[in-house]
């Protein structure tokens, strides 16, 4: 009577080692992939940065020109504080301006798809608006809307939605002209088309508009921040120059590429699931 529970707690070990197996393995496969993809870009990141530091020293530059690298990650971790408090309310203008432009663009895109009229209206005045330097408006958003959050939130629409928007229309007019043609023969209605042919074949290109938003996200976001603000990471940088704390400038700008390439790892990461997804859909559509 002893031997079955016996048998079955060796069974449940040997299944927990073969699992603790399994998650090493992938764990080891996932971190070569990174180092196989990202290996040579961080050599020679890190290559400059050595090389910053000793032509710096060699070259005996002055700190308040340009400061050595170990100068910068001095200032940057002496005060953390200071820079994740400033790159909170960064953050926020930009996540909140990101969602803006996001539903935005996928109603004016969505809404010129449908319309031909709307897209002859519209059109041009989305060209138009990128022809506009951002950086002229500020002060008028300043004056119309105050030194708050909103006009820099305005400021970062201005610079992501376009292409958001562009991005998603050029995909979802894209589509295979056979692809059309075989879904109107199955009898598909416009909306069915739409929701099963067109946005899924556009995905790749929403996803292609929203990393180049993100990444110009933070632009508009410092821009907005230097025009008129009390806190932020580009209040900071402007405060900073103008006392010659080029270690603290230095050190905001490098918190800024960290927000802004987490974005867009966090937008790469969401398009490679939702495309497999996609991809799984469409192979078990296939095998039945």
């Amino acid at each position: 009577m002893s031997v079955l529970p016996q048998t079955e707690e060796r069974l449940s070990t040997e299944e927990a080692v073969a699992q603790s197996r399994r998650e090493h393995k992938s764990v080891w496969r996932t971190l070569r992939s990174y180092i196989q993809n990202w290996g040579a870009a961080l050599v020679i990141a890190l290559s400059g940065l050595v090389l910053w530091e000793i032509s710096v020293r060699v070259f005996e530059v002055q700190e308040w020109l340009l400061p050595p690298i170990s100068q910068i990650l001095r200032e940057l971790f002496a005060d953390p504080a200071l820079f994740l408090k400033n790159a909170w309310v960064t953050l926020r203008e930009i996540l909140v301006g990101f969602a803006v432009s996001t539903t935005f663009g996928f109603v004016m895109a969505t809404g010129m798809f449908w319309s031909r009229l709307l897209e002859r209206s519209v059109y041009p005045f989305l060209i138009a608006s990128q022809t506009i330097p951002v950086f002229t408006l500020a002060p008028l958003l300043v004056i119309w809307t105050g030194t708050g959050m909103t006009p820099k939130v305005v400021i970062v629409v201005l610079f992501t939605f376009f292409p958001i928007t562009i991005g998603l229309m050029t995909g979802l007019r894209s589509v295979d002209a056979d692809m059309i043609a075989m879904f109107r023969t199955l009898g598909a209605s416009k909306w069915q088309m739409f929701t099963k042919l067109h946005l899924p074949s556009a995905l790749p290109y929403l996803f292609a508009g929203l990393k180049v938003a993100a990444v110009v996200s933070v632009i508009g976001a410092v821009i907005g921040e230097w025009i008129g603000a009390s806190s932020g990471l580009g209040w900071l940088i402007k405060t900073s120059g103008s006392r010659y704390q080029t270690d603290k400038v230095f050190a905001a700008i490098i918190t800024l590429s960290v927000m802004a390439s987490l974005m867009f790892i966090l937008i790469s990461q969401v398009q490679s699931r939702m495309l497999w997804n996609y991809h799984q859909s469409d192979s078990e559509g296939e095998s039945n």
